[in-house]
């Protein structure tokens, strides 16, 4: 089993593991019991286009987007349930999709509509009009960090980047091939570098290069092209992150990477001992999820009998 082969996300009370095949998510219930749910991951999200480059980047944020919508309502399920009730899992529903919509569009109109009508205006009073462009990037960028920071001083969100923390360290602590106990999770960095906060600074950084390339284009490109682009900007920003994890060992592409590490600053806090525990249980589930889905694979491989007639 691959030890770089699993990620994870924080949730509410919570920890989403996502294995090779599986995803796991556990959940701490407000009488201190846990709760768990497991799927299979869609063949979509496995198969080979999820291994070609650029097209993996893709398909992986279409997958982090889905598991992190079910994520989500399961762990919101949790907190809500009374005391000893048990959760059942629904969908989205209508409100629930017009929420997600309406915060994805929002989203889009702040981090990259808003930037461009500042661009616009800079751009009659500067000279050459590319350094607006340039700007435009910059901005995008500073309403970023900005959100990020002012978010994190929420206590609801503080507790879920505490969950956050604790996630990166057991998955940290997996793949250094040490025994998963608080103990010997607990030492390891709250910061990943294959975390999805990480990912936002490459996709903010990709997106000043990309659009400064595209140059001064005309209002209507203007504006449809930051959307337009967002795929493409995504899938070059995970092909970023895969190469700075696979050899951030090495000291060039540490000093590259290292912005990615201390933004986590915003986005990560030191987790309380029950809250590893939780991110150990999700790791544990989901690693003998995926063990059982090898031992099955073993298992249809070997040689088979005929039965007997009658049997």
């Amino acid at each position: 089993m691959r030890r770089a082969g699993f990620g994870g996300q924080a949730v509410i009370e919570g920890v989403m593991i996502r294995g090779p095949r599986h995803a796991t998510v556990v959940c701490r219930r407000p009488d201190g019991s846990l709760s768990y749910r497991q799927r299979t991951l869609q063949r979509g999200y496995t198969g080979r286009l999820a291994r070609l480059p650029l097209v993996r980047g893709i398909i992986t944020l279409a997958e982090t987007l889905h598991l992190g919508i079910w994520a989500l309502i399961f762990s919101q399920n949790v907190a809500l349930a009374e005391e000893g009730e048990e959760e059942e899992e629904e969908g989205l529903g209508i409100i629930g999709g017009v929420t997600i919509f309406l915060a994805f569009a929002i989203g889009i109109g702040i981090f990259f509509l808003g930037p461009v009508a500042a661009a616009r205006w800079l751009q009659s009073r500067l000279d050459p009009e590319i350094i607006a462009v340039i700007l435009e990037g910059v901005l995008r960028l500073i309403l970023l960090l900005g959100y990020l920071w002012l978010v994190g001083r929420m206590p609801d969100i503080r507790r879920v980047f505490e969950y956050h923390g604790a996630e990166h360290k057991t998955i940290a602590a997996w793949e250094a091939e040490e025994p998963l106990t608080v103990d010997r999770v607990r030492p390891f960095s709250r910061a990943h570098p294959r975390c999805g906060t990480s990912f936002l600074l490459v996709v903010a950084v990709v997106a000043i290069l990309v659009f400064t390339a595209l140059g001064n284009p005309p209002l209507w490109w203007h504006l449809t092209s930051r959307i337009v682009f967002v795929p493409v900007i995504a899938a070059i920003a995970y092909e970023a992150i895969r190469a700075g994890g696979r050899y951030r060992h090495r000291r060039v592409v540490g000093w590259l990477f290292a912005p990615n590490l201390w933004l986590q600053g915003l986005t990560t806090r030191e987790p309380e001992d029950e809250q590893i525990r939780v991110a150990i249980a999700a790791m544990e589930r989901a690693l003998a999820q995926e063990e059982a889905q090898r031992a099955q694979g073993r298992s249809s491989d070997a040689p088979q009998m005929e039965a007997a007639p009658g049997d």
